[in-house]
Parts: structure tokens; sequence; C-alpha cells
């Protein structure tokens, strides 16, 4: 009898924990790189198709005002801690391949606040918060596995930047042939193969597609050979690959019998870039058409415009999300809360969130409790969204101030500042409440002691895992490189 009732226990803990794993999702969480507003199906494109990203979306909640950082590290920051960057110094630019410095070690990060609540972690894809020290690295920062680039912008075939290479899995240097987006894909399915039904997981699958440098295989550049622009051919081929891969994940997921619990969200880091100055280091590209489409919205990448700003992003699980479009003001940093609530995480670990619960907003497209949006605070600019009014304050002399109301112009044509003085000086003091608020740029920091380096990457290895402090080399900050893109 005794054998008995321990194998009921046995039997009953076993049927729990099966149980309160159903209860909580699983969560693909997939971000392209730099991919424009307008170039997917759902949001007008025409001459890029993309089925798979559209099916997530007609199928679930389109998020019209998804807001990120205005570029990739400072994105990816507040993704992986609910917090703005301006509050850890990650604030201006991206992370330099000579750089030194990452994401402060005393924040506690998604991966790291989800395995606690009993999930599998796992990173796919582009890192690009810290590669020069191990410390930074995310398997020292929370996830089980990694697999990809620690830094940014790597040759898709080579997987390389400036002949170094760029392409790990679990902190080992990885040798193999291939494109970057199909390798991510076929791990990422891999990966899903291997999961059991008794413990969920997370996967952030980072794509660094469709980022410079504009490579694709041939098979897709030919399958857009009557769009006559090169460069936009090109940058067409690299999303269909990119939409390929994102539809065998989904199929993955369905296979294992894992679809029907798991969420997924996809979402860009940044709008699509339209400024070759925030196109990348590996080339050129001042002379070059630049391919992305922002669609109405103003500006891109780099920019505090809406168009590098407001992102394409939608969310799909099924019977969980309300298929619609949802206009509710959502900002990167409250995916981490949103997901841990999910989970059953508890944040107690964290510094004080920026990011909020969207989940009703997300799910049955109730109101959003966000009512504010800092899109930045730096030394040289900032701006700030409170309901549907938007200040972009530019502070270097000589200093000028946009106000939009957002409601009535959406696409930034019409700068009312003169005509609310007082909205714009209330605007002006939370931005100065906000910088005092504010850590130090790394980034100037950084090329303020050393320079901005054009040598090689600065990757730490196993035998390597803390080189030692570069020494001042390169050129000094220059007003073309580091200049102010929204000032007209």
């Amino acid at each position: 009898m005794k054998q008995i009732w321990l194998a009921c226990c046995a039997v009953w803990f076993l049927l729990a924990v099966v149980a309160h794993a159903a209860d909580r999702p699983n969560i693909v969480h997939i971000v392209a790189d730099d991919l424009g507003w307008k170039d997917v199906g759902f949001n007008g494109a025409t001459d890029v198709r993309t089925p798979n990203i559209d099916a997530l979306a007609s199928g679930g909640a389109k998020l019209t005002q998804f807001y990120t950082q205005s570029m990739c590290t400072p994105t990816r920051a507040a993704l992986m801690t609910g917090r703005y960057p301006f509050r850890y110094g990650l604030q201006t630019i991206v992370i330099p391949g000579p750089a030194d410095y990452g994401l402060d070690t005393t924040e506690y990060l998604l991966p790291q606040c989800l395995k606690d609540a009993g999930y599998r972690t796992a990173i796919i894809g582009k890192w690009h918060l810290g590669h020069a020290h191990m410390k930074y690295w995310p398997k020292q920062r929370g996830f089980d596995y990694q697999y990809g680039a620690m830094i940014g912008e790597l040759d898709y075939f080579t997987h390389s930047d400036a002949g170094v290479l760029d392409w790990f899995r679990n902190n080992k240097p990885v040798k193999e042939k291939g494109y970057t987006t199909q390798l991510l894909g076929a791990d990422a399915v891999d990966f899903i193969h291997r999961q059991a039904a008794d413990r969920p997981f997370y996967l952030y699958l980072a794509f660094n597609a469709p980022h410079t440098p504009y490579q694709a295989p041939q098979e897709y550049i030919e399958r857009f050979a009557d769009i006559t622009v090169p460069t936009r051919r090109i940058y067409a081929g690299m999303i269909a690959c990119l939409d390929d891969e994102i539809g065998k994940v989904v199929s993955a997921l369905e296979k294992k019998g894992l679809r029907k619990n798991t969420l997924i969200l996809l979402h860009s880091d940044n709008g699509g870039t339209k400024n070759a100055m925030f196109a990348g280091q590996m080339t050129d590209l001042s002379k070059t058409v630049l391919p992305c489409d922002n669609g109405p919205y103003r500006d891109g990448k780099g920019s505090l415009f809406e168009g590098g700003n407001r992102v394409v992003a939608c969310a799909n699980w099924p019977g969980k999300i309300k298929p619609q479009a949802v206009e509710g003001i959502i900002h990167a940093v409250d995916l981490y809360p949103t997901f841990a609530a999910l989970a059953g995480a508890s944040t107690a670990k964290c510094k004080p969130l920026d990011g909020v619960n969207v989940w009703e907003t997300i799910a049955n497209g109730s109101p959003s409790p966000r009512t504010e949006v800092v899109y930045n605070v730096e030394p040289f600019r900032g701006a700030l969204r409170q309901g549907d009014w938007k200040l972009i304050w530019r502070s270097l002399i000589p200093t000028s101030v946009d106000l939009y109301n957002l409601a009535t112009d959406p696409y930034e044509q019409d700068n009312v500042a003169s005509a609310h003085p007082e909205r714009v000086a209330a605007m002006q003091d939370r931005l100065n409440f906000l910088g005092g608020e504010s850590a130090k740029p790394l980034a100037l920091i950084y090329v303020t002691r050393v320079g901005l380096a054009h040598g090689k990457p600065l990757i730490a290895s196993e035998e390597n895992k803390d080189p030692a402090p570069l020494d001042a080399h390169g050129p000094s900050i220059t007003d073309e490189r580091f200049g102010d893109p929204d000032r007209p």
C-alpha cells in the first residue's frame, strides 16, 4: 500500500508540474535588425513579400505604437533590463567594435529573472551588449544557451567583423559555412525540437538581418529581379530569407506540439536606416541608395523622430491574443515586466523598472497603462512623449525645440512649439529631471579616453577573458560622426 501511495504521489506531482508549465507560456521573442516599418506586408509593403510574418500579424495583435530606442545597443539594453538605457550609460550610439565596456553587470537581466522562475533561456543571434570582456557575454548574464554574434555588424557569409571572427556557441568560437540568417533559423528550430512540455522556455531570437552589409543568397536576390534599385533588391532578398526562417520556427513549434502554448512577439530593434551615418562601419554607404522604407514616418535609425523609434511589431498566441490592430502605446522596456508576469517570475532582484505590464493591451487591446515614452536623454538632446504630445529638445548651441501633437500630426510635419510655451517648458522640466538621474554615456567616455578606434574588434576569448584596456588611438570625436541627425 505504501508503494502504491508513493506511486500515486509521484504521478500527482508529475501532473501538477506539467499543468503548471502549461499555465506559463513558452516565449519566442524575435528581433529583426534595422527593419523598416513599411518593409513587411502587413504595414503595406508591395515589393517585399513577408507571408509568414504577415500570418503572425493577421492572427494576432498588430502593435501600431510599439517603441524602441533609435539604435541597436540601447534597444537591446532596454529589452534585457526593463529600464531606459540612460540610467546605466548605454543611451548614446552602439558599442563600437574596439570598445571595452558593456552593460552594467549589476543590472538583473530578463533571462536571469525568467531562469529563476524555472524557464530554460536561450539567445540565438545578436547580443551587442558587451564583447571585450566575457563577464558581459550572454552565458554570464542568465542565458543557458548561446549561439551567434557578440557584436552586431558582421559579414553574412564569413561571420566576421573587420576580419575578426564573431560567431560563437556557448562562449566558444565556431567556424562554419552558411548565411547567418539561415544558420540562426536552423539553430532555433533545433533548440525547439530539444524542448519538452514539462518546462517552459524563453528563446531570444535576435537576427542580424536586414542590417548592413546588404548581402543575401543569390536565389533570394533573384526572387526580386523586378526591383531595379540594386540595394533594395538585395535588401528584399534579405527580408524574404528572414521571413522564411521565421516560418520554419513557427512550423517547428507546431510539429513539436508547442504552438498553442507559445507567445511569439516580433519587432525591429529600431527604424530602418535613412541616414548613411548610421548604416554601419564595414562599408561607406554615403553614396549608396539606402533601401529601408519607414512609410509615412519621419526619418529613421539614429533619429528621435518617429521613423527611428516607432517600429514594426506584432504578437501572436493562439486563443490568447485577440486578432486586431492595437493602438495602445508600448515601449521595449515594457516587455520585461510583461514576460515576467506571464512567467510568474518575481522582479524583486531588479533595479526599479521603467517598464509596465502591458499584457492586457497586447492580448485584448485594452488602454495601455503607459502614458509617457522617453525616446532618449543625452547630454546634447532629448525627446519625450506625454499622451499625444511629443517634444524634441536639442540642447547644443544653437538650441532648438520641436513640439508635435501626434494625434493630429503623427508624421511630425507641423512644429507647434511656439504656440504652446507652457507645455514646452513643462516637458523640458521633465527632461531636465530625467537628465539628473542619468548616468554619463559610456560611449562618450570611451571616445574621450581613447578616440574613435578604427582598428579591429576587441573580443574576449576563453584564454583572454579580460583583455587589457585599450591604449589611446584613433581620431577624436567629430561633429560629423556624432552630430545630431534630428537637426534640420
